[in-house]
């Protein structure tokens, strides 16, 4: 799949098969999520893998919209290290730079993936340090369970020509 393939097929997908999903498969898409642009070149993030399903379903009873993470084989917290913002809070949006490249990875490999959200939420980033012992200094950006699909979802035309302006408002 090339990569506009791969940015215009990507869709969220929240039920997935018990096959389980490789370390080579994790790791790629951990090299994609790497490979993201940061402010200054700052890199400021680091990824926590969680296959344990005790955990999975911890996280189901704080975050509300994680339901999907009962059946995930593996989900990818996205968090941002405030020690290595030096260009006063551009972390999150290279975390998420490194988070659309962990989505569209896993469409190219065959897998299926969704974002959700921890930060802003307040009780989600405090339970989700809680629980998965993250220092002070390091914020949880969004969670991303990963599988292989159950379901199959066409890709949308999402382009707006409405949205677009040429050179002024």
């Amino acid at each position: 799949m090339d990569a506009l393939e791969a940015i215009l097929t990507r869709k969220s997908i929240r039920r997935y098969t018990s096959e389980p999903v490789s370390d080579e498969l994790i790791e790629k898409m951990l090299e994609a999520a790497m490979s993201a642009p940061s402010a200054a070149n700052e890199q400021p993030w680091h990824f926590i893998i969680i296959k344990d399903r005790e955990t999975l379903e911890h996280i189901t009873r704080f975050h509300p919209f994680a339901k999907m993470l009962l059946q995930a084989q593996v989900a990818i917290l996205v968090c941002g290290d405030l020690r290595l913002d030096r260009c006063d809070g551009y972390w999150v949006q290279d975390c998420s730079a490194a988070s659309q490249n962990i989505l569209i990875a896993a469409n190219a490999l065959g897998l299926g993936a969704v974002w959700t959200g921890i930060f802003p939420t307040e009780d989600r980033v405090v339970n989700m340090k809680k629980l998965l012992d993250i220092p002070d200094y390091v914020i949880p950006l969004c969670l991303i369970p990963v599988g292989y699909p159950v379901e199959s979802k066409a890709p949308s035309n999402r382009f707006n020509e409405a949205r677009v302006h040429n050179e002024r408002w």
